[in-house]
This record gives structure tokens, sequence and C-alpha cells, in this order.
């Protein structure tokens, strides 16, 4: 046997046989072979690789999916204010009958950039919401608008009170007025928005600017709204289960002419005592008017489009519940005098000649006063008749596609939405009829027809034995009938709904949690926080150890090892195969020479 060279040497991991020559004869890599080797990296790096990512998926669904129903669990739980990771906001809401305040707090950003802030209500040590009313609208010092700041300190220093005094300076203040400063002159609203500009920095160390203090437009408030109730339904919140009611949606102003799927998310109607407002998204091929729509971007960076929405928002100024009743009065006043004064009658000018008024229940009396004139009404209970009285005034056009006051308003597709009822909505369905909830127009129509037919006396009775809502009192028993009524007109008359649309729930609590238009507006001048706070951990990641990685970049990295791994392999086959050719031919010259007697030639090196 011949003296073996070191050129011959190979890796241990490869068997060999000797060659007649001496030196080891390597197995021939052929190209099927070298495919196999390919193929079998690929799959156990694969199999890593699908490991790596389900684990990842999984635990992060499950975790996201236990940290959703914790957060329901805890919504209802006592704030820990001594957690230095809990942050803090305010919003006082200035109505036209009063105003109140109510503070937020939040855990910080889960590091998503998809995922919005975890707000929720604050609660006292006793599990009740941090919220204070006081009484009454701050419009009521129009003419001394240097107090606007006494009028709201009692506010202010109830939530100061709450919040942990650490974290005053960086919890935002926002002071948004609604229709209570609105019916006001620009230089009445700009006197009190001055004073408290001025004097609120002075007295309280919140994070607080000028624009934190303003008026908001009916349709503002309707965007708060509905971000509010689509937050707490968990509409902005990624798909992660096939039992999800998803749509096909067309990302506004996008040029990516491709869809996406998200959850699909519900229209709000509100009714309050001055104005009634509508609020729903509406595809991108659907043509607004532009001061009905709202186009915005819930997430915390502008260029990504998975919170970009597209809402119809409608405001209607006097259609709300308490404003309604005042216009029917001065309807009913006006043409009764006017009739009074051509027929020589006097309907309704004491209580023994009456003003029979089909909106009240049977027998309820009331007064309407104007001009130093009297008025007395008793009820009928008439509700059909109720009904087509106060029909005109949803001033309708006979134009398609139109609501009250004769207002484009976007096709609905009733099938295939979801509406919640809020205010009136709800007051007019559970407060007297103790039916809120999932809407019936039928069964609807009759408890008010039973309750308005119901002689008052009889309705005082039961209100003494308490079995209305413990918050109705003597004003909400006397217009229930009325209410109820136009709240039914403004549904089906005034927004077209269908008798019957199935997918009306009024409500006053979503989840436990009360909804208001503050939630939305909290979520949406905060939603820019989770940026900064992903920013931050990304720089404190840099600097510190290299686990903060996010999965993406994680998952980048894996598939850059993966293909170099996988190129390696196959460069060393093929540098092994082109060894093992050389080899071939040197054996073979060897093996000619000893054939023909010549004597051993050494042979050149391999490597």
């Amino acid at each position: 046997m011949g003296r073996i060279s070191i050129s011959c040497l190979f890796p241990a991991s490869w068997h060999f046989s000797l060659s007649p020559s001496g030196c080891p004869r390597m197995p021939n890599p052929t190209l099927r072979q070298m495919i196999v080797i390919g193929i079998l990296a690929a799959s156990v790096s694969l199999l890593f690789y699908s490991v790596f990512i389900i684990r990842n998926n999984y635990g992060r669904s499950y975790r996201d999916r236990r940290y959703r129903y914790l957060a329901r669990v805890t919504d209802l739980e006592a704030t820990d204010t001594d957690n230095p990771n809990l942050h803090y906001g305010i919003v006082v809401d200035c109505g036209s009958s009063g105003s109140r305040v109510f503070v937020y707090c939040w855990p910080q950003h889960n590091g998503n950039p998809h995922d919005l802030l975890d707000i929720k209500q604050m609660r006292d040590e006793h599990r009740k919401t941090v919220v204070k009313k006081i009484n009454p609208g701050i419009s009521d010092i129009a003419n001394t608008p240097d107090k606007a700041s006494d009028y709201i300190a009692p506010l202010l220093n109830f939530a100061a009170s709450h919040i942990p005094t650490a974290k005053h300076k960086e919890s935002p203040l926002y002071i948004l007025c609604t229709a209570g400063l609105r019916i006001l002159s620009e230089s009445q609203q700009e006197a009190i928005l001055e004073d408290l500009r001025t004097d609120i920095p002075v007295h309280f160390d919140f994070l607080f600017s000028d624009s934190h203090a303003e008026v908001i437009s009916g349709k503002q408030e309707g965007v708060y709204a509905w971000i509010g109730i689509n937050f707490v339904l968990g509409r902005f919140e990624h798909i992660d289960d096939d039992d999800d009611a998803v749509v096909e949606v067309h990302i506004p102003g996008s040029d990516n002419k491709e869809s996406i799927l998200r959850k699909r998310t519900a229209g709000i109607l509100d009714m309050g005592g001055v104005s009634t407002q509508i609020a729903y998204e509406v595809p991108k091929t659907e043509d607004v008017a532009k001061n009905l729509l709202a186009e915005f971007n819930l997430g915390c960076d502008a260029h990504q489009t998975e919170h970009v929405y597209r809402v119809y928002v409608a405001t209607f100024l006097g259609f709300g519940g308490n404003a309604a009743r005042q216009r029917y009065e001065e309807y009913v006043f006006s043409s009764t005098m006017q009739r009074n004064r051509l027929l020589g009658k006097r309907v309704g000018m004491s209580a023994d000649t009456p003003y029979l008024d089909p909106c009240l229940p049977v027998d309820a009396e009331t007064k309407v006063m104007s001009n130093g004139e009297t008025m007395h009404l008793r009820g009928t209970g008439d509700f059909s008749f109720c009904r087509e009285v106060i029909q005109p005034f949803m001033n309708r056009t006979n134009e398609t596609l139109t609501s009250l006051n004769g207002v484009y308003q976007p096709p609905v597709l009733y099938e295939n939405s979801e509406f919640y009822g809020f205010s009136e909505f709800y007051y007019c369905t559970e407060d007297v009829l103790r039916m809120g909830g999932d809407y019936n127009a039928a069964k609807f129509i009759k408890a008010a027809k039973d309750y308005c037919s119901t002689k008052w006396s009889v309705l005082e009775e039961r209100f003494q034995r308490g079995l209305y809502a413990a918050h109705a009192d003597s004003n909400r028993l006397k217009y229930q009938c009325f209410k109820s009524a136009w709240m039914y007109e403004v549904f089906h008359t005034g927004f077209s709904f269908p008798l019957n649309y199935s997918n009306l729930k009024t409500a006053l609590q979503v989840y436990d949690k009360e909804v208001q238009w503050t939630l939305g507006a909290i979520l949406y001048r905060t939603r820019f926080l989770p940026l900064r706070d992903i920013q931050q951990e990304n720089f404190k990641g840099t600097h510190s150890h290299w686990r903060s990685f996010s999965f993406v970049y994680n998952h980048y990295l894996f598939l850059v090892c993966f293909l170099v791994v996988l190129l390696s392999i196959l460069l060393y086959v093929l540098r092994l195969r082109r060894i093992h050719r050389r080899m071939q031919r040197n054996t073979s010259s060897s093996a000619l020479w000893l054939e023909e007697g010549l004597p051993n030639q050494k042979m050149p090196s391999a490597l």
C-alpha cells in the first residue's frame, strides 16, 4: 500500500475506501445527491423556522387573548395608582346642561405599532369610575367669562386628588365644549376659552396647552362617539378569530388598489337634549360631501394605513329630545292661539278648556308660556296620532337618500350592519318601558302605546312603587310618550331604517363600561403617544440588550441566516466534487504508469 499524502485527507464525516493508488476513494456527489442534501438542509431549517413562527404567533395570540380577557375583568377593579408604568389623562365635557370630568388611565404601550393604547376609565378605591358632574352648563357664565376657571376648578381639583401627584406633569388635560358653547357668539366663546387658557396652567400642573381647550364641532363629537363605541367593542383589534365579522375595505387616500380585511365597525345613533347625531363607516366608492365626511388615521404611525377610516357624520341641531319637545310646544301654542283668534275660541286658556295633547299620557297636565301668556295642555295618550303630528318636524324632502332636514345620507347595508343607540335612544327604551338592549319596532310600539294610554294617576302610583329606573323622575314620566314617538320617527322616518331592522342595540354601558364620546376624544388625541413609547423602547434596547429586537427583525434575521447556511452547503458540495474530479484524473494517470511498468511519480497536490 502506497503512502497517503496530506492532499488525500478529507473531513472525517465522509466514509472512504482505498483506491488502487492507496488514496481514499471519495463518493461521487452527483447532481441528485446535491439536490437531496440541499433539500434536507432546507427541510431542517424550515422545521426550526416553523417552530419559531408557531411558538411566537401562538404565544403572542394567546397572550393577546388572555390580556384582553384580563383587561375586561380588571377594568372593574380599583386602579393601582402605585404602578409607575400607568399613565393618566383627563377630559372635561362642557355640555349644555352641565360639565363632567372623566379621568382615564392606560398602561405602557405593548410595542406593536398596529395596536392602540389600552385606555379605560380610572376607578377609585371603591371601584367607582372617577367622574364628577357640576351644574349648570358653562354657557351660563357667558356674561362673566373671567369666572370660567373658577367654574371648572372643582372638576380639576377632583381629578388632581385621584391622579398621583408625580404623574400630573405628564397627564394631558383636554377641556372640550359642545353644544353649550356652540350656541354662543364667537366673541363669547373666545372670552371663556381665553380665561381657561390663562388661569389653568397657573393653578394646575397638568399637561395643558392652548389647543387643549376648544369648542368642538358636532362633527367632531360624532367622530369621537363612533371611535369610543368601536374601541370598547374591540373593532380596532387585529383579526385573530375566524368567527370575527370582517369587511373588505379599500383604504382612503392609499395608492394601493388592493383591499384589506378588518373587523366590521358599528354605527352610532346619539340623541341628546339639543341635537341628534348619526355616524357610520362608508366605503371609498361612496361620494360624500366633505362637510359630512371624516377621514382620519387612528393609528400612531401616519405611514400605517390599517387604522384609516372613512366615516359619515351628520349632526342635527334642534333634533334632540328636549329641543324637539320645545319646538312642538311652540308650534302648538302659536297654531292654537291663531285658531282661537280666527274662531273666537279660548282653547288652552284655562285648566277647564285645555288643549288636548296626544303626546302626553292620559290626563297628564302641563303648561306652555310665551310672551306673557300661558296655555294649558292635557294629555289624551294617543301614540299613533302623536306620531302623525310630529312627522312634519322631520323636515324630510321627497328626494331619495336624504334624512332629517333633507341632508344627504349614504346608503346603509341594513342586512349587514350594526348600530348602537345612546342617550335618548336608551332612556326611551329602558327608563320606563324597561326594554333596553336589542331593539324591536313592533314590541316597542306596543309598549309605547300601552304607556301613553295609561292614566297619569296610575303612572304616578307605579313611580312611587319604584317600578321604573332609579334615575327616572316625574319629568321623564310626563314626556316619555312624546320622546318615545320622537325617537321612533327619527329612527324610521328620519334615518329611514326599515321597521324590521334587528341590528340596533340601545345601550348606556358596553361590557359594564359607560361609553362616552370623551373616550373617543382621548383615544384620538393621544394616538401618537404609542409611537413615542416604541421609539424610546427601541432606543433603550439598542444600548442595553439585543433581546429587544422585535419579532419582525428576528424574522428577517432568521431568513438571512437560513439562506447563508444553505448557500454554504451547496458551495461546499460543489468544491468537493471539483476535488474529486481532479483526484480521478490523477488516479487514472497513476494506474496507467503502473501498467506500463513506469516508475511511480509524485501525485500533484489536490488542495
